[in-house]
């Protein structure tokens, strides 16, 4: 994300003092998610032995256009026709897809950006999903940079069992920031939340995003707290489900630094005098064995073994709409062995947004 035009002090407070409300939602260590349903509720799919599961970055319905965050772009805000017109696509896609459960990242939920629209209501009444359930990660009511203005947007799970339990889990700020731009920046989180599948009443999904930019230990920091969550989940004797854009590479992936992939006209890294050396979240290198943990304990959909042998098949994202996936951020992970070989990451939709789904069989437990 670019840095953040900072306002004086005195504009601050006169700002501050504005609003009714806190100016931005800091939440608490835990607190109750947000609930949606459609509505009309259809009848789920009867229980079979196995249920699909997809996570999706969705880039808050911006498709490929060039935003001004993460694409060297210089749009900030989409007309309310550009997104409905990319949440009808987004939503054509689950409908072909059909996953039972869906994690989504990048969900906007009435954010100036997207003309204020709530796009998880539209999802459910576009789908065949009956529920879903959010926990923001980006909620204000005026960001002061670029022209963002209101913000809401976060993550979110769809499915067609009704929802229970759910909870958002703050997850660590960035500490390579200044006390002014962490106020006004993302609170990354896990949503966490138990599905009332029939017959199963312990099964429960667990979404995040974690940290783009950050240039300091804090992804390594929210891996850590979201391994904690799963380990007391599975201690519990529940069973999990993990996803989302967790924004770090798989450990012993070929390529690590994509400055120069990433870079936008009239940067410079790499070079002798560049400060800083590195483009914020392109150089992975120093991140490259944070994952390793969750690879150790948990199963992937997708084998590192599998992975290694072909990564490019794997890749979900690239920062270019120009240019193919060239990265894997996205990942389902579980305590229960998926159906082998039923992984799909779906690089045909590369227009859709700026990082691929992923989805795998889980095997329901008899």
């Amino acid at each position: 994300m670019k840095t953040f035009i900072l306002m004086s002090s005195a504009l601050l407070i006169i700002l501050l003092l504005s609003f009714c409300e806190p100016l931005v939602t800091t939440f608490k260590d835990t607190e109750e998610g947000v609930k949606f349903k459609a509505n009309d509720i259809a009848e789920p799919t009867e229980k079979t032995n196995f249920i699909k599961i997809m996570t999706w970055n969705i880039r808050f319905a911006a498709a490929d256009l060039p935003w001004f965050g993460d694409s060297c772009g210089d749009r900030v805000i989409l007309s309310a026709k550009e997104v409905y017109h990319n949440l009808a696509r987004i939503a054509e896609i689950i409908n072909e897809i059909r996953p039972d459960i869906l994690i989504v990242n990048e969900i906007d939920v009435e954010s100036k950006r997207t003309a204020y629209i709530n796009q998880i209501k539209y999802l459910l009444n576009h789908t065949y999903f009956n529920y879903a359930a959010y926990a923001s990660a980006w909620k204000s009511q005026f960001i002061p940079s670029d022209g963002l203005g209101r913000m809401n947007t976060g993550v979110a799970v769809f499915s067609q069992w009704r929802l229970k339990d759910v909870k958002r889990i703050k997850l660590p700020l960035r500490g390579d920031q200044d006390d002014l731009t962490t106020y006004f920046y993302l609170r990354k989180n896990i949503l966490k939340t138990r599905i009332e599948f029939p017959g199963l009443d312990n099964l429960f999904i667990l979404a995040t995003h974690l940290s783009a930019f950050s240039t300091d230990d804090t992804k390594l920091k929210q891996v850590i707290r979201f391994m904690e969550i799963i380990d007391e989940t599975n201690s519990s004797g529940g069973y999990i489900i993990a996803g989302g854009d967790f924004n770090l590479l798989p450990p012993g992936s070929d390529s690590t630094d994509f400055c120069m992939e990433d870079i936008c006209p009239g940067e410079s890294f790499h070079g002798p005098k560049d400060k800083p050396k590195h483009k914020e979240g392109s150089n992975y290198l120093p991140e490259i064995t944070w994952m390793q943990g969750l690879y150790d304990n948990y199963f992937p959909a997708v084998p590192l073994s599998i992975y290694l042998e072909n990564q490019t098949k794997y890749f979900t994202h690239s920062t270019d709409p120009n240019r193919f996936w060239d990265r894997k951020l996205d990942y389902l992970f579980s305590n229960k062995a998926w159906a082998a070989g039923s992984d799909s990451t779906y690089q045909e939709l590369r227009e859709y947004s700026d990082h691929a789904p992923v989805s795998a069989l889980w095997e329901v437990p008899q």
